[in-house]
């Protein structure tokens, strides 16, 4: 069904058809339903400009349908309007579409939202709304917005100052599924192995639902993944060539310190500032990260020291994988370092997760630590500490902490539980597990009374 079709619907109030939201319907017809939980669990009903970017195959349309279809249920009919930023060709068109659609919502009506969907895909859409903004014509309406162009969506928020409104947050990011909620459904039939095939999704509703059905991730959702990252830089003006040379480093070297310059030199690139510019984009589309080393003393991280540099979308790191794992039987195949590698991502993925959640000014702030003879895997934005031990550790392992790091505490992710003065070890299903948000759609799931070990969840 087209927009304007949608809208006029919209506008009447009959909203009561499957054909009106196609992705509701596909997604209430699954095996299992997963809640979107990013920190934006009810929207405001104030005015202003709301901004969700996230990755592709995260669910980001489903949640617009979802929220559109509340508002109008809850704010009566012409309360919400919808347009489709695939579907407009640049800011000046755009501009006039949302001037129409503002135009639609009628006077009496108390909560007026518009959702625009893939609004990075229209060449310098923050004009738009800019120059609408200025005139007023957005005064009483709450715009909100997604896009899969992080980095666009990230610097136009920055060129609308003082046009977003009085919202306390306008800024999200788009995460995955929680493991919480994925442990609930798939627990009963995987036990000791769920959290292997949470791994496996990359936290992606549409690769969990794969694996349930399944039991493994098919090929067709990594191809989408890499054609959407590949389509990214390429459009950007950048090689695919030099793209696949620079993941193959970053696998070589994952788990280890590594400077720009020797990045660049074992991916081919002319220079360390070009192999930064890479890895930068790979952080706009939420993908890969760099991890600097922490200065304790002075609270800062030293950006001229080497970085590791961690994937925080495993359903990018999968799809580049040069052995891409499908089920849970290739992970249980790997080597023992080779399987450390990807539960320290693992682990990297939950961490920036939920300082996306949280809304941490900075979340891919995500630090080391090391000395000469010791090193922390991960410092987070709250100054917490986290080590990853792929094998059995215990508090001996630690003895050096306290005399390191005095005043500071360290959570050990392995396979052992202990716990003494500085250190606590916990299991890694434990460490996701100790996550998790109200359903906000609790009419989508099936049996809205799902309890477990761990607690009430929906």
């Amino acid at each position: 069904m087209d927009v304007n079709t949608r809208n006029l619907l919209f506008s009447k109030g009959k909203i009561d058809r499957d054909d009106l939201w196609p992705k509701i319907t596909e997604y209430r017809d699954q095996p299992c339903t997963f809640r979107f939980s990013f920190g934006l669990d009810e929207l405001p009903t104030e005015a202003g400009i709301i901004l969700v970017r996230g990755p592709r195959q995260f669910g980001k349309s489903t949640w617009l349908e979802l929220e559109i279809k509340r508002t109008l249920e809850t704010h009566g009919a012409g309360s919400a309007y919808f347009l489709n930023g695939d579907d407009i060709t640049d800011a000046d068109e755009l501009e006039i579409r949302v001037a129409e659609v503002v135009s639609l919502f009628r006077a009496n009506v108390e909560v007026r939202r518009l959702f625009i969907d893939e609004i990075s895909a229209v060449p310098n859409w923050e004009r738009a709304l800019k120059r609408l903004a200025d005139r007023g014509q957005l005064r009483n309406v709450l715009v909100i917005t997604t896009g899969s162009k992080a980095t666009d969506i990230r610097r136009g928020s920055e060129r609308l100052p003082g046009r977003k409104g009085k919202l306390a947050r306008t800024d999200y990011l788009f995460t995955g599924v929680s493991y919480k909620d994925f442990h609930a459904q798939f627990r009963m039939e995987l036990g000791d192995d769920t959290w292997k095939a949470y791994l496996l999704s990359g936290a992606s509703p549409i690769a969990a639902m794969e694996i349930r059905q399944r039991e493994r991730v098919p090929e067709y959702f990594f191809e989408i993944i890499r054609d959407w990252i590949i389509g990214e830089i390429v459009r950007s003006g950048r090689s695919r060539q030099f793209l696949l040379a620079l993941m193959r480093t970053l696998f070589a070297q994952g788990g280890s310190r590594t400077g720009y310059l020797k990045l660049a030199r074992e991916s081919g690139l002319a220079n360390n500032t070009l192999a930064a510019e890479y890895v930068e984009q790979l952080s706009d589309l939420l993908a890969v990260i760099p991890s600097y080393q922490w200065d304790a003393d002075k609270d800062v991280p030293l950006q001229r020291r080497p970085a590791k540099f961690h994937f925080v979308n495993l359903s990018v790191a999968l799809s580049f994988s040069p052995n891409r794992m499908t089920q849970i039987s290739d992970f249980d195949a790997l080597e023992s370092q080779e399987r450390a590698k990807w539960i320290e991502w693992l682990v990297a993925q939950e961490l920036f997760r939920r300082q996306c959640i949280a809304g941490a000014e900075d979340p891919e702030a995500i630090w080391y630590w090391a000395s000469k003879e010791h090193e922390i895997d991960f410092v987070d934005a709250g100054r917490n500490l986290y080590e990853v031990k792929s094998g059995r550790s215990g508090p001996l392992d630690f003895l050096w902490f306290a005399k390191s790091l005095p005043k500071r505490t360290v959570l050990a992710i392995g396979n052992g539980e202990f716990q003494s003065a500085v250190v606590k070890g916990i299991t890694i299903e434990q460490f996701l597990l100790a996550d998790g948000f109200p359903h906000p759609y609790p009419g989508l799931v099936d049996n809205p009374d799902i309890y477990n070990e761990y607690g009430r969840l929906f």
